[in-house]
């Protein structure tokens, strides 16, 4: 892949960010729209910052706060008690990722932005083209804060998918001491998590870094099979005296994690959340592979005889055509499924001041991912001769009649990312004035097949759906996909003492094309393209702890280049009829609010209006029975307003209580219609799915520097699953808790040795908990839900925190 460097945004005034560095918190400039906010001064203990002084609606959660939860937490958990964030997991972590779930008022995952030190993360999806999960990114102890823009993302936000907010991760800087930081974590389910992280301190002339590692297996919750990790991550900075820094940062992570089975109420009702694969009996597997495959079989045979099945040969013998006791469907279970993931991330970071006015910040970045989707299904049997990891060739199975070697094959979605690019800015500051150009440019190769592996008719399996396969045979597709990003922007702002103003705009052309090497799927080019996109800003300060905002922002969203997703998910045919007609998402969102500080309480009021258009949606043209695939289409737009509340109060210095409420109203503007204009789904004036109207959350955290506890609740309302508001899951409130105790005064080696424990769905609440897990359908019930982790706890031993 050819790598470019390019002008582009990622800090500004190097003095800044080096006091932000030491503070561990993001590198920003007060009130500029480019880049997320730094903690006042007092400020650097909360556990919510609410964005003061910025112009938009921007919350940040810290390290105080990370700190308090389990550790290996994913952040997306720990920011999802702020107002308009809805986060969903299945596991107790919140880290599984076929299961988590992150939407900002009504923008689900894939359309929002994530950042970690400025570095693009891409949209976070699952079997993601463009970046890879936080999780992954960056081990969770080694985070210095998440700050959350429910509304519109900073000017110069590295995303080309931010329509509705972004996610912008900042990791902590090395320390000037020495030390070593370790935490060792038991609980539920055979959890082992551990972490050590090794500080060099200053070695002389700025030089610093550090070393860490993190560990986690648990074993699932429900059903069998494990989830594991490893994760590496290391960061040296070097201190130019006080004209500015360099930063390099190498992050690794090996993920390998067995999935929990998705379910339907249909499942549910007969099964029961519980409900999951059949990972631990292998010949049961192959039973119900055997009897899907005769009553597929004798099925066929019927129609093609006027009903009749006399003369009718079962392609297994002895299986029969009744599931076992206790499955209803073949989809009830499948014997395995698993996500892998290994990613490598790096980077080097020049913050340079070259005068007193102006500052330069330029951050190269590279990522390279393998990545592979497991499943073991009786939907593709494997042939005789097919072969087996060990390379030799499967015999034909001596219960099959039509020289089959399994009822079950391993069919695997494999993926490999290869991108690098640049973010470079440049900051001229003249008394109240700054001015900021920046941009970034990405070249990014994403490869994806689809391919099938041999299995047996035996006791055992001869293949591991968390294990990396070889010898396929068979390849369904391989396709090159390639995306050149180049986004560029230009922001002003202005401090006139009380009040504030701020402006710009950003552009970008994103050009995606596909290279299929393998299959009927496409070939082509697109493009999405738009040179001005406006922002526009202002704060005004009311005077005792004060102040009012009110933002403008224009965003659009670009095509991904994908075989399973994108425009480029469909055939040829299908392609050439939307290319030249298909159009890019787009946003306009309006927002306003208050916010006051007073003493230890801090309060935020915001409302807001958004007019999201060009809805891209997948459907099918033509009845299912033809066989024609789905292809992308605007579908129209969708409407939503609502308000948000958030309260901070610090009762006393170790006390704090924080509470957040939102109210969220998104609905379709328009029914689907086909080309024709034929309506599809009358789904004008429906709910958004996976979209709750009221969110609240609450909190009560005590830390005297020696006992500490935290309790948090999290009510939901009802969220649909189809597009015609037909089904949803119900309403639910979730309590986490935590304890402990820490050293501190002691001194020595023992100094800041503390223990917690911790519980997770403390009231042990069985629910749903991600919806949507298998995309959508307009009405029905749909296997696309997850159950809920029940009560977990865990105990840490750890220093250094």
């Amino acid at each position: 892949m050819s790598i470019s460097f390019w002008f582009a945004s990622v800090a500004p005034l190097a003095l800044i960010a080096q006091q932000a560095a030491a503070r561990d918190v993001p590198m920003a400039a007060p009130d500029v729209p480019t880049t997320e906010p730094i903690a006042a001064d007092g400020e650097g203990d909360e556990i919510v910052v609410l964005g003061f002084g910025q112009t938009r609606q921007v919350q940040t959660i810290t390290a105080a706060d990370l700190e308090r939860l389990t550790p290996g937490t994913s952040p997306l958990k720990a920011a999802a008690k702020l107002p308009g964030v809805n986060f969903q997991s299945s596991d107790a972590f919140g880290a599984y990722e076929w299961s988590t779930r992150i939407s900002l008022r009504g923008f689900n995952q894939n359309q929002l932005g994530f950042t970690l030190d400025g570095v693009p993360l891409g949209d976070m999806s699952y079997g993601n083209v463009n970046g890879l999960h936080v999780s992954r990114a960056v081990i969770s102890e080694n985070l210095a804060s998440t700050t959350v823009a429910q509304g519109a993302g900073a000017l110069g936000t590295a995303s080309t998918s931010n329509l509705g907010g972004t996610l912008a991760f900042v990791s902590r800087a090395p320390s000037d001491e020495a030390d070593l930081v370790a935490s060792g974590t038991y609980g539920s389910n055979d959890t082992i998590r551990a972490f050590a992280r090794i500080d060099s301190g200053d070695l002389g002339g700025g030089l610093k870094g550090y070393l860490s590692y993190g560990y986690l297996t648990t074993d699932k919750w429900k059903g069998f099979g494990t989830q594991r990790q490893h994760q590496a991550n290391a960061k040296l900075v070097k201190e130019i005296d006080t004209r500015g820094s360099i930063t390099a940062f190498v992050n690794f992570s090996d993920r390998r994690e067995n999935d929990y089975q998705d379910l339907s109420y249909d499942i549910i009702a007969r099964r029961g959340l519980r409900a999951d694969n059949i990972s631990n009996d292998y010949p049961l597997a192959v039973q119900i592979g055997k009897v899907y495959q005769n009553q597929v079989a004798r099925s066929g045979y019927a129609a093609a005889n006027n009903g009749s099945t006399i003369g009718f040969v079962a392609p297994w013998t002895g299986a029969g055509f009744t599931f076992p006791a206790g499955f209803g469907t073949v989809d009830d279970a499948y014997y395995d499924a698993a996500g892998l993931r290994r990613d490598w991330l790096g980077g080097f970071t020049v913050d340079a001041k070259l005068t007193n006015a102006l500052s330069l910040t330029s951050t190269s970045y590279y990522h390279h991912n393998k990545g592979q989707g497991s499943w073991i299904t009786p939907y593709s049997p494997t042939p005789a001769g097919a072969l087996g990891p060990d390379g030799v060739a499967l015999a034909a199975s001596a219960t099959s009649t039509t020289g089959l070697a399994s009822p079950l094959g391993f069919r695997t979605t494999e993926y490999g990312i290869d991108r690098a690019g640049n973010l470079t800015r440049i900051a001229l500051t003249t008394g109240p004035n700054r001015l900021e150009v920046g941009g970034w440019v990405e070249s990014n190769t994403f490869q994806q097949a689809r391919r099938f592996y041999g299995m047996n008719d035996g006791a055992t399996a001869i293949r591991s759906a968390r294990d990396f396969q070889s010898n396929a045979y068979r390849t369904q597709w391989d396709g090159k996909y390639d995306t050149a990003t180049l986004q560029y922007h230009v922001a002003d702002t202005l401090d006139l003492g009380d009040l504030t103003l701020s402006g710009g705009w950003k552009g970008m052309r994103v050009q995606n094309r596909a290279n299929l090497r393998v299959g009927t799927l496409v070939a082509g080019r697109i493009e999405a393209r738009d040179w001005f996109l406006p922002q526009a800003a202002a704060l005004y300060r009311l005077g005792g702890g004060a102040e009012v905002f009110a933002s403008y922002t224009e965003n659009m969203r670009a095509f991904v280049s994908s075989a399973t997703t994108g425009p480029f998910a469909t055939t040829q045919n299908g392609f050439d009829a939307i290319r030249s007609t298909l159009k890019p998402e787009r946003s306009t969102t309006i927002e306003g609010g208050v916010r006051l500080r007073s003493g230890g309480l801090q309060l935020s009021a915001v409302g807001y209006h958004v007019d999201f258009a060009d809805r891209l949606l997948g459907f099918a043209n033509g009845a299912g029975i033809i066989g024609n695939p789905p292809t992308l289409n605007n579908a129209g737009s969708v409407r939503s307003y609502g308000a948000e509340l958030a309260a901070s109060y610090r009762v006393m210095p170790p006390l704090t209580l924080f509470a957040s409420y939102s109210y969220n109203k998104a609905t379709y503007r328009d029914d689907v219609r086909n080309a024709a204009s034929v309506v599809l789904q009358p789904i004008a004036g429906k709910t958004v799915v996976d979209t709750p109207e009221h969110m609240a959350k609450g909190e009560i955290a005590y830390d005297d520097d020696r006992f500490f506890a935290r309790v948090g609740g999290d009510y939901m309302s009802k969220r649909f699953f189809t597009y015609l508001n037909d089904r949803s899951v119900g309403a639910r409130v979730l309590v986490d808790a935590s304890i402990g105790y820490r050293l501190s005064g002691v001194g020595g080696v023992l100094e800041g040795i503390a223990i917690e424990g911790s519980v997770t769905n403390l009231t042990d609440k069985a629910y749903v908990a991600t919806v949507g897990s298998n995309g959508y359908t307009a009405s029905g019930d749909n296997q696309t839900l997850l159950a809920g982790a029940p009560r977990q706890w865990f105990v840490t031993l750890r220093r250094g925190f």
